[in-house]
């Protein structure tokens, strides 16, 4: 199952939050090489990090391991690929209520194979219900070309917003996904599952 952060209740997920900061710092600053905020030596945490952010956790059976996470961010407001790589965009930057940002997905560094894959399935879910549930038509999203293939191969409709450009000597890019009811059809059909992967209580209680 998925549980959805919001500042509402994010005061009861604190110790999984903080399992989320330093892997995220793990994998993006200590394998990857990123060049980005590091806060008390052990958690990544950035401007985007702030109450606006949604969060999309996937918790082990203790409720307390974080296993695999993704930040929902909404394109009205400030958001990496409005403020960061506006340039990745030929045509400006979508923006609207119904058009949100897909950042900082990965799964715990300890994860591989089908358990990792497992991870990321429910988190790819996730993220198509609570846009249908949120109102959201579009997701933006930024990544390195190498990348960008595997996103496409998922079965995400999408396009690219512009050509790919050098940043920190990577090749990056940006795309926009259109989310429909047939996006949850597909994504389900594809992993068979049946019934939802979010915790419908914790979005109850963040509404």
């Amino acid at each position: 199952m998925v549980n959805v952060i919001t500042a509402n209740n994010r005061h009861k997920y604190q110790p999984q939050l903080n399992a989320m900061h330093a892997d995220r710092k793990r994998i993006f600053v200590d394998s990857l090489k990123w060049e980005i905020p590091v806060v008390d030596g052990q958690y990544e945490v950035d401007q985007f990090d702030n109450d606006d952010a949604v969060y999309l956790l996937s918790l082990g059976p203790d409720k307390q391991t974080h296993l695999g996470s993704v930040r929902l961010l909404q394109s009205s407001k400030p958001h990496l690929l409005g403020d960061v790589f506006p340039m990745l965009c030929d045509k400006g930057v979508p923006r609207g209520d119904d058009i949100w940002e897909i950042t900082r997905l990965c799964t715990a560094p300890q994860l591989r194979g089908r358990e990792a894959w497992l991870v990321r399935s429910y988190l790819a879910v996730g993220m198509v219900e609570i846009a249908l549930l949120y109102g959201i038509s579009k997701y933006t999203c930024v990544a390195e070309t190498s990348w960008l293939s595997s996103i496409m191969a998922v079965g995400w409709e999408c396009e690219p917003l512009g050509l790919p450009r050098e940043f920190n000597g990577e090749s990056v890019g940006a795309l926009i996904i259109n989310i429909t009811p047939a996006t949850l059809q597909l994504f389900r059909m594809k992993m068979g599952w049946r019934h939802p992967v979010l915790e419908l209580d914790a979005i109850a209680k963040a509404a």
